[in-house]
């Protein structure tokens, strides 16, 4: 049998993975499943928030799902879960990035317990086996996951870098969503400058195998962009997205993210610009002081419109 292909996404939190994941999931051939990173926690110990499949059903009643974690090699228990999960973040966290590329082959230490990594995998094999999908979409965000994820001889692991400016970051965050809480700009500012330098540097690691885009590119060019992934995954298409920027979406089955997983039925897909007459002077300060480095690595002005094609 051939090896998973998966498509890992990173990146900071609201950076438009989810509609992406929802698009790509529309091509023959590729599987959206949602934040896999969650599954321990969120579907099998129900500890999480946002915890339903993405077609509707509780996790475990999904039939996707539940094939999935009667698997006799994936770990669905509640004593292996919460060992996954605690190991997770003790060794997956973003600041663990650099010690997880450390021990890729050729790197300064051995692998770390490998227990989170090892279900994960054998989550990708038993969807590979059971959906027939030759690609799976993942969009976990955890650069130090997919760091980990990329020494695995099993797995065909691309990594897909989704940047957002952190102006738009930093207004999404000041409005509540179902599945996470409020956070302040400054925290916002340093967590969105924490994962995107550590998803670079997942860069030369993954080389070929890494790909770099914007969510603000993806909004304004839905169909160039989708198509651009297509081809970095090597999957033949068809592309879902029309050529007014619409798409179709049938539904998946997708582990925890954002609620907007649940959509049904045609999309326009846009940016959402409400950060330019929301984001007060204090906030839009605190980005252009905290996040300058980055706005211009990714070729935003100091006002959020970007500067150029990444």
């Amino acid at each position: 049998m051939t090896r998973p292909r998966i498509l890992y996404i990173t990146g900071m939190t609201r950076c438009g993975s989810t509609m992406l994941g929802n698009v790509l999931n529309e091509v023959p051939g590729v599987m959206h499943i949602g934040e896999l990173h969650y599954l321990w926690r969120n579907g099998v110990l129900g500890s999480g928030t946002n915890s339903s499949c993405g077609c509707g059903a509780d996790l475990r009643a999904c039939p996707v799902w539940s094939a999935v974690l009667g698997a006799g090699d994936v770990p669905a228990d509640a004593g292996s879960a919460r060992a996954i999960a605690g190991a997770q973040d003790r060794t997956l966290g973003h600041h663990a990035t650099a010690a997880r590329l450390a021990e890729l082959p050729g790197g300064e230490r051995p692998p770390d317990p490998a227990a989170p990594i090892d279900a994960m995998a054998a989550v990708y094999r038993a969807l590979h086996r059971s959906q027939g999908a030759p690609l799976l979409v993942d969009g976990s965000k955890y650069p130090a996951e997919a760091a980990a994820l990329l020494r695995r001889p099993d797995l065909d692991l691309r990594v897909l870098h989704m940047v957002r400016d952190p102006h738009a970051t930093v207004a999404s965050y000041q409005r509540s969503k179902s599945y996470i809480d409020r956070m302040p700009p400054w925290r916002v500012v340093a967590r969105w400058n924490q994962v995107n330098r550590a998803s670079e540097l997942l860069r030369d690691a993954a080389g070929g195998r890494f790909l770099q885009i914007r969510h603000e590119d993806f909004g304004e060019d839905p169909r160039g962009v989708v198509e651009r992934v297509l081809r970095f995954v090597g999957s033949p298409g068809p592309n879902p997205v029309d050529r007014d920027g619409s798409v179709a979406l049938n539904g998946n089955h997708t582990v925890t993210g954002n609620p907007d997983r649940l959509e049904r039925g045609s999309r326009r897909i846009s940016c959402d610009e409400r950060w330019r007459t929301s984001l007060g002077r204090w906030p839009r300060a605190l980005v252009v002081a905290g996040a300058a480095p980055g706005l211009r690595r990714y070729g935003y002005g100091h006002a959020g419109a970007p500067a150029g094609r990444s």
